[in-house]
């Protein structure tokens, strides 16, 4: 007989070790010898069923009782599962415990909370990401779009069929369409982080483009028609567009450019915060749209005028507030109502949309996918304009997208720390020596 070295018992086979001496760990807790076990049916007429439900049915031999699989999740609360089957319940089991040992566990039930609760749960999540419009459009589209359809199904219930033939089916806009899917596809993200589900449905949507418009219908509008919509725009908002048409800015840089962030010795504005517009309340925001909107622009002899204009007739003052008082501060504005009042998108759009009418340049155009009604021009074309502009007056691409405050391959912060002084003064002189459009003669 081998003996067990070191053990001093010759009875022992190698290898063993006395009780006391071997390694201790947390004791394992013993596997269920009835596990998946057989439930009692009232149905079946076995003998087990019938003493445990008696009455009168068909006697047989084998059991049709539902196999009864339980297990225990990380939380360590028990949990079942029935099968017709009892090699289904071991297939279960099998795979339960795989899961539980390398962590990829989900229970079943978080993936039944139904996507109304979901979004309630994630949603304050996001409410510091982001701009507050990009927050409030969110919200439209999950008020609008996801919430009427979506709410009361199950998280692990929504399929890949059904968010895409959704999407393309009832979903108006490409736009809109592209925004939706974006949301989604964050908040099903989040459930798989959250492990309530192990796959997203909203990955491999593709959406079909836009339908490619004519170069005519992007063009931006002539200096013949800018002349007809300076004519029949009330004098009192030519200062504005003479400012938007000399400058590129945006609508919210341009209607929340203070006193204090231009220089008319200098010839310059600086672009360090905007007026924003979400559900029809107007607030300052510390940031343009993106970082490469802080930058310093060129002004014009005609962009200078037109704020020469606006001073003399408003007077505001070169004082700096702070942005986070939550007040607008209309009286260190440069570009105001003419109650003196914030400028608004939605009230100027009304005085815009009867301009360009009057001035016989207006175009009315239904969205074919969305039934809305748009006009051409915008403002917002007086931008494209100002690009076309540089570009034919020879100014480096690299150097147009620092004036318009575009992002480019690398990321963009201030001006001065990507492109110096001469970039501002080269702009200004190539817009100089083109010469000015004959339209500012017009009264």
């Amino acid at each position: 007989m081998r003996q067990c070295v070191g053990a001093g018992h010759p009875w022992r086979p190698t290898g063993c070790l006395p009780r006391d001496t071997r390694a201790k760990g947390p004791a394992l807790p013993r596997r269920a010898l009835n596990n998946p076990r057989q439930l009692r049916s009232k149905s079946c007429g076995c003998a087990a069923c019938l003493d445990e439900y008696p009455g009168e049915r068909k006697k047989r031999r084998d059991c049709i009782g539902s196999w009864q699989a339980r297990y225990r999740g990380p939380d360590g609360k028990q949990k079942a599962k029935n099968f017709t089957k009892k090699g289904d319940a071991d297939a279960f089991l099998d795979q339960v415990r795989t899961t539980v040992r390398q962590g990829t566990y989900l229970d079943p039930k978080r993936g039944q909370m139904k996507i109304g609760d979901w979004y309630a749960k994630w949603w304050p999540t996001q409410t510091k990401k982001g701009r507050p419009t990009t927050r409030g459009r969110k919200e439209s589209l999950w008020s609008v779009h996801v919430k009427p359809k979506w709410a009361e199904w199950p998280l692990a219930a929504v399929g890949f069929i059904d968010l895409d033939g959704w999407l393309q089916n009832e979903v108006k806009g490409y736009h809109t369409r592209k925004k939706v899917l974006e949301l989604m596809r964050k908040m099903f993200q989040a459930a798989i982080l959250d492990k309530r589900i192990t796959t997203n449905p909203t990955f491999g949507i593709e959406l079909e483009a836009p339908a490619a418009k004519h170069a005519d219908e992007l063009a931006p509008p002539s200096d013949e028609q800018c002349a007809l919509i300076r004519a029949h725009l009330p004098e009192y908002y030519r200062p504005l567009l003479d400012f938007a048409d000399e400058t590129g800015m945006r609508w919210g840089e341009y209607t929340g450019l203070r006193l204090c962030n231009v220089d008319l010795k200098g010839a310059t504005a600086s672009v360090k915060e905007i007026l924003s517009e979400d559900d029809s309340q107007l607030f300052r925001q510390p940031a343009p749209k993106t970082n490469a909107g802080f930058r310093t622009v060129p002004l014009t002899p005609v962009a200078v005028a037109a704020a020469q204009v606006m001073i003399e007739r408003w007077k505001p003052k070169a004082t700096q507030s702070d942005i986070e008082d939550g007040e607008l501060h209309p009286e260190e504005l440069l570009f105001v109502g003419p109650r003196r009042g914030v400028l608004s998108r939605h009230n100027f759009r009304r005085v815009w949309v009867q301009a360009i009418q009057d001035a016989g340049v207006a175009r009315k155009v239904v969205n074919p996918e969305t039934g809305r009604t748009e006009w051409w021009p915008r403002i917002h074309d007086y931008r494209h304009r100002f690009a076309s502009r540089l570009k034919d007056a020879g100014v480096p691409e690299k150097d147009v997208q620092v004036i318009m405050g575009h992002d480019r391959g690398s990321k963009v912060t201030w001006l001065y720390t990507h492109a110096g002084p001469e970039v501002v003064e080269s702009v200004r002189a190539a817009l100089v020596a083109a010469g000015q459009p004959t339209l500012r003669a017009v009264s």
